[in-house]
């Protein structure tokens, strides 16, 4: 995956601003190339544990793509309290559908795609991330 130092930066900030809580996103792009980064409110029920991403800006943007503007080509979200990995609770919520998981954990940010098996994630291959510029 190829990311801009710009937007790779913008997940590191979101993440400090975010404090103790997750936050959360989507990444726009091309490819393999995130060309856009846009925020999405943690609307989880517990966003210190847990994220879940406002589903009217995910409907939204799906919406777009289909006439024509950036497609999703994944999601972000951090990890205040924890490593930037895949926990059991991504595996649980994760859907197999090719797009990337980027986890941001302190000054970590990592690249992750869901593996799944009869439509179940039953975990994820890492992904090198290229920052550029």
């Amino acid at each position: 995956m190829r990311i801009s130092r710009k937007h790779h930066n913008e997940l590191l900030e979101r993440s400090l601003a975010a404090g103790n809580q997750e936050c959360c996103g989507l990444l726009l792009g091309q490819g393999d190339r995130v060309l856009e980064v846009v925020s999405c409110t943690n609307v989880a029920d517990d966003p210190a544990l847990n994220f879940e991403l406002d589903p009217g800006v995910l409907l939204s943007r799906h919406k777009a793509a289909r006439h024509g503007g950036m497609p999703i080509i994944g999601y972000y979200h951090s990890h205040p309290n924890g490593r930037a990995e895949p926990s059991a609770t991504d595996a649980a919520q994760a859907a197999d559908d090719g797009r990337y998981w980027v986890i941001i954990a302190g000054n970590s940010v990592s690249g992750w795609r869901p593996e799944g098996q009869a439509e179940q994630v039953i975990g994820f291959e890492s992904i090198p991330i290229l920052v550029e510029g």
